[in-house]
């Protein structure tokens, strides 16, 4: 079963603000959390480190939120690189 163009750009459409949201979570709170490690003071800003590991609250993810920033970097990755292949070339003249 081949998936066309379409499919690619639907699927990818409806994943990308999903599985992005994640990845964003995570880069920004381990780039804040540096920041603050650089001015000395990181024992004010210790819940950056829980968000970046999955500890939401009550809700923990630690153990399933690598899979899932992971899963998410493949899957835009996939789509994304299958929707570029897909384009049409333009001839050089």
């Amino acid at each position: 079963m081949a998936i066309n163009k379409a499919q690619i750009r639907r699927l990818h459409y409806r994943i990308a603000p999903i599985w992005v949201l994640p990845l964003i979570l995570t880069s920004l709170s381990g780039s804040l959390y540096q920041v603050a490690n650089l001015t000395q003071a990181n024992s004010d800003f210790f819940w950056l480190l829980d968000i970046h590991k999955g500890n939401f609250g009550p809700l923990k993810l630690e153990v399933i939120y690598p899979f899932v920033n992971t899963f998410a970097l493949l899957m835009l990755a996939v789509t994304g690189l299958t929707m570029w292949l897909q384009t049409p070339r333009r001839k050089r003249s």
